[in-house]
């Protein structure tokens, strides 16, 4: 299934409804737009297994230049639109990019592309105006026809890690093989686990160039479901619109959850979202206190899942299920979980390791084979690079990312736990812990604080947050310092740069 199918059936129904404005766009338009453009895109000579970007904000046009890639058997990359001009230069660059789509409201920054150093980004398209090097969009694709190409094949994407723990790069898997018309047999598994339907509404509150609101939000129109999207996520305009679009599905991070349950009760309270039968959450590791705390809002219709970008298997548990475990992730969905020491041998239940699964999909670090090697290990083992074990039940717990792992006096520390805690402090509106160096033991504990308003950064207010970890962890995993900050750099993905906090520290030590 895909736009064509219920373009047929149901031309009027809105595949996409944008939050803030109101903009709908409906199945007919969506299918004749992205069939233009995927006519525009075969002129310029893009023939199957080629690549486009996208850098767009969230907004009306997203999902069809999407679909242009996916029904013309083309990779797309769909890129985070806060990157420099540098850093999407090499993104586009890398990803060997023929054609770039954009909007005017990143003008000034393609100004800044640095074109001389992209030879093969031939066509550049910009909505909503146009600046020197582009075409306008909506011009260049009605000069073509709404007519489907004879050979429709599936496309897929190729989307780039974060880089939070260094440059980011692509991940490549196979492209699908078969039509885009035809039926999918994996869009079952969306209907027996989160009851994805015909007709469901699904609020999307992250930026759309992310793997999994991307994801979902395909998958739902594949139904031929309503993808409603938030300009911009914001706590009570996300509830509203719940309510007032009748939403039966989202899609979160836990850093949503937190901003959601620090609105005042009056507001948080006020919307009727009865109709809120499934909240997909992902991307970050959800502090236990934070789930109870939805899950006695909402009900149980949270259901968590483990997953990457590269796609080499998952995890997943429901709210049922995650009260029994609390603080997993689920057990094997797709594909089976190893946990694996350094040594590379397979450690039982209860031990903590590397966490590697086996069974499930191959995928490459695009042009990084040094990088796709360190992921794997004899057997078809690969991994995303997390900390964790198992219980004797095959119930996965993540502990931290290998990446961000203390060591102090020889002892691992995992910042994930010491940031679960201080989450629950009154005072604490985001948190991120690191080690930084220390001349006897090597790394000691350091907590960056953003507060919630009305709290203001205090030496008596740094003490009262270490304190508050002592009374729930031991005396060595307890921050020795504590520094505020107006806001974390957090991506609207929930994905938080440590490196960005982290890195100063390390440089300061370097230079003496």
């Amino acid at each position: 299934m895909y736009p064509g199918t219920w373009a047929e059936s149901h031309p009027d129904r809105p595949a996409v409804i944008m939050g803030a404005s109101g903009a709908v766009v409906t199945y007919r338009e969506l299918d004749e737009r992205s069939t233009r453009l995927a006519g525009l895109f075969r002129s310029t000579g893009l023939q199957r297994g080629d690549h486009v970007a996208l850098f767009l904000e969230n907004q009306p046009r997203f999902m069809e230049v999407v679909w242009a890639a996916l029904r013309s058997g083309l990779y797309i990359t769909a890129v985070n639109s806060h990157l420099t001009a540098e850093e999407l230069t090499y993104i586009l660059d890398d990803c060997e990019a023929q054609a770039l789509v954009t909007s005017s409201v990143y003008e000034p920054l393609m100004a800044d592309l640095d074109l001389a150093a992209l030879p093969r980004l031939s066509t550049r398209l910009m909505i909503d105006g146009t600046a020197p090097g582009f075409e306008a969009y909506e011009d260049a694709i009605a000069a073509f026809p709404a007519t489907r190409l004879e050979d429709e094949s599936n496309g897929a994407t190729m989307l780039y890690s974060s880089g939070t723990t260094g440059r980011p790069k692509g991940v490549l898997r196979p492209l699908p093989e078969g039509r885009p018309s035809d039926a999918d047999a994996r869009l079952a598994g969306l209907t027996n686990m989160y009851k994805f339907r015909d007709g469901m509404v699904y609020l999307s509150p992250a930026p759309m160039y992310h793997a999994a609101p991307l994801a979902f939000s395909t998958n739902v129109q594949r139904f031929g479901g309503t993808v409603v999207i938030m300009e911009r996520f914001d706590p009570e305009a996300s509830l509203r619109l719940i309510e007032g679009h009748r939403v039966s599905h989202s899609q979160w991070v836990p850093t949503m959850f937190v901003r959601l349950l620090r609105l005042p009760d009056d507001v948080r309270l006020a919307h009727d979202l009865s109709t809120h039968e499934v909240a997909i959450h992902a991307a970050a590791p959800c502090p236990v206190a934070v789930k109870r705390s939805m899950i006695e809002w909402w009900g149980p219709i949270l259901y968590e899942y483990y997953a990457g970008t590269e796609g080499n298997g998952s995890t997943s548990i429901t709210s049922e299920e995650w009260l029994e475990h609390p603080g997993s992730v689920g057990r094997a969905r797709t594909g089976k979980v190893h946990i694996v020491g350094e040594d590379g041998q397979e450690l039982p239940p209860g031990e903590e390791g590397n966490v590697y699964f086996s069974g499930a999909g191959s995928f490459e670090y695009h042009k990084d084979r040094e990088k796709t090697e360190g992921a794997r290990l004899p057997g078809g083992l690969t991994t995303l690079g997390d900390v964790g074990y198992l219980d004797p039940e095959g119930w996965l717990y993540l502990t931290d990312r290998k990446a961000y792992m203390i060591i102090s006096g020889g002892v691992n520390i995992y910042p994930r736990e010491i940031e679960d805690v201080l989450i629950q402090h009154p005072a604490v509106a985001d948190v991120a812990v690191f080690g930084i160096p220390h001349e006897d033991l090597g790394e000691q504990v350091k907590a960056v604080v953003e507060l919630l308003d009305g709290r203001d950064p205090s030496e008596e207010l740094a003490a009262e947050l270490v304190a508050f970890t002592r009374q729930h962890l031991a005396g060595f995993k307890c921050p020795r310092s504590v520094d505020f900050v107006d806001q974390l750099p957090r991506l609207p993905t929930g994905k938080l740069y440590k490196r960005v906090l982290r890195d100063p520290y390390w440089k300061t030590e370097d230079a003496r």
